[in-house]
This record gives C-alpha cells, structure tokens and sequence, in this order.
C-alpha cells in the first residue's frame, strides 16, 4: 500500500474537501482525486461520497481512518528509528546492578538532556549482532577472550578497571581481615554460581585461576544475587567474588563482610564497544564522558588476563 496514498486520504478526511488536502499537501486537486481513487481500487471499497459541501467518509471510509493515521505513525517511527539524531542511545549493561550500569547512571546524571535506552544481554555474540544491525549503539564487554579477537568492524576502548573484593560471612576465616592478599586465597571455597562457560567473565575467572592456584566453584543452579548472598552469609567455608561497585543491598543480620583484594588486586577490565560505523552524535559524547572520567588501566599492583584489550 502506497503511503503518500493513504496520507492524502486522511488529509482530506480531515479537511472535508480535496481541494483544501490538496493546498495542505501542495499538490493539484486532480492528483488528490487520482490517490484517492488508487488507494480505493486497493481496497476495493468507496472511501468518499461526494456531496455539495465537498467529500464526506463513507462507512468503510470511517473504519480505515484510524487504521490509515496508525500506518502513518508506524511509517514515522521506522524512519526516526534510523535518523540517529532523533532516536534515545541504545547502551547494553549487561545487568542492572553491576558496574556498566553505574557508569550509564553517571553519563545520565551529567547529560540529563540526551535520550538513552538501557538494555541488557548477556551474551557477548548476542551483543556483537545488535551492535552490527543498529539494535544498540554500543555495549560493555571485557575483550577479547582467548580465541575470539575483536571482530573488524567493532571498536573497543577501556573504560574502567573495577577492583574485585573478597565477600565473607561473619563466621569466615578471613571475616576480620581488613585486606587480603590474593595468594592468601589459595585452598579457600570462591563460590560463584554465575559463571557461564564460554562467557568472557567465564575466561576472566579461568585466567584467574590458572594464574594464582585458586579454588572458583561455579556448581549449583544460579539463583541470583539473593540466594548466593544468604548462603554465603550462613556458610563459613564459602566466600564469593565482587566487583567494587556491584551494588547489592543484605539485610544488617548478614553481617557480610567486602574485604579489598591485595598483591596483586585483581581488576575486571570494560569496555565499551561500538561499530564503526555508527554516526549517532551521543555515541560521541558518551565515549568523551567515560574517558574524562576513567582512571588509569594496569595500574601498579593490579592483574588483568594477558588477553585483554589495552586502553
């Protein structure tokens, strides 16, 4: 169905008359005519009863009105859709309470005025495909794990190395350390039941562990943040892994600790990525906001894998 068709037929339902549709959609009288008997041979039914005051809508002509306005909004939102300009940032986090999230809050605080939509995949391929068909605008990965280099027409940059910390329960053997020194770990139960293999935290924690001698279980069903908090909280000889601004909320009968991860302290390394060719002008200002905010990457006294993208 041709759409300058059905916008001429609700501009002169809308005026009444074809000659005033024709003014407000600066064609000739006889081209509204010409559209209008178009678009009813499509359909197969009259849309207009011409009358001494000009056109009137007929019963079908009534019945296809709202639908005709709903195909003209449809058509608006597909090309806003691809007007970079005019359409919200599209940005994965991944989740909404780890450190990706955190970063979008800020940019969202310093630039009230851009538009954003905040989604969240957990896959990284998944990622890579609704950066290169425009689903999004960009994502936050840690790149690239072993055997998977960054695709060509995706583009990274380092934002933020978060600091892992140890969390504790109260009854656990390192629960009064103020800090703690990563070799230290070594024979200690780290239970993380998130962890999906082929995932690149997946091969973040494998580096981790081939590195320094530690023990990460990923055994048992993920129920969430909750679950793995109360278990941790009422099982001395487990102890997890967080980054320093997952934000998480315990009840105050927990008593967990967050203890600070020491020589070296291991940093999860983001990124965000982008296509190449993507032109949306908040892109830019985003990427300028997390470099002006962004602290330095492989500081002294940090591991990150061999693997990972530098700044």
């Amino acid at each position: 169905m041709d759409l300058d068709t059905v916008r001429t037929f609700v501009a002169a339902a809308d005026a009444g008359q074809f000659q005033e549709a024709a003014a407000e959609l600066g064609v000739t009288q006889q081209a509204v005519s010409k559209r209008i008997a178009t678009l009813e041979r499509t359909l197969g039914v009259r849309l207009f009863t011409r009358t001494p005051r000009g056109a009137e809508l007929t019963i079908d002509g009534q019945a296809f009105l709202p639908h005709a306005r709903e195909l003209l909004r449809v058509a608006e939102r597909a090309v806003a859709s691809v007007r970079t300009g005019r359409r919200p940032l599209r940005v994965d986090v991944i989740a909404s309470r780890v450190a990706p999230s955190g970063l979008m809050r800020g940019f969202h605080r310093a630039h009230p005025e851009i538009d954003l939509d905040v989604v969240m995949l957990l896959d990284i391929e998944t990622a890579f495909a609704a950066i290169r068909s425009g689903e999004i605008d960009a994502s936050f990965r840690a790149v690239a794990a072993p055997g998977r280099p960054l695709p060509e027409d995706i583009r990274s940059v380092r934002v933020l190395d978060e600091p892992l910390q140890l969390l504790t329960g109260p009854a656990h053997a390192l629960a009064g350390a103020r800090s703690v020194p990563l070799a230290r770990l070594a024979g200690h139960r780290i239970w993380m039941p998130g962890i999906v293999p082929g995932t690149e935290w997946g091969a973040y924690y494998d580096a981790l562990v081939a590195e320094f001698g530690l023990t990460i279980e990923a055994t048992g069903p993920n129920f969430g943040s909750d679950a793995l908090l109360d278990t941790v909280a009422d099982t001395p000889a487990l102890a997890t892994f967080m980054g320093e601004h997952t934000r998480l909320v315990w009840p105050a009968g927990h008593g967990l600790r967050r203890i600070p991860v020491t020589g070296p302290t291991p940093v999860y390394p983001h990124s965000l990525l982008w296509h190449r060719d993507n032109s949306h002008p908040a892109l830019a200002v985003l990427r300028e906001h997390l470099a002006a905010a962004a602290a330095g990457h492989d500081a002294a006294g940090t591991w990150a894998p061999s693997w990972v993208v530098p700044r």
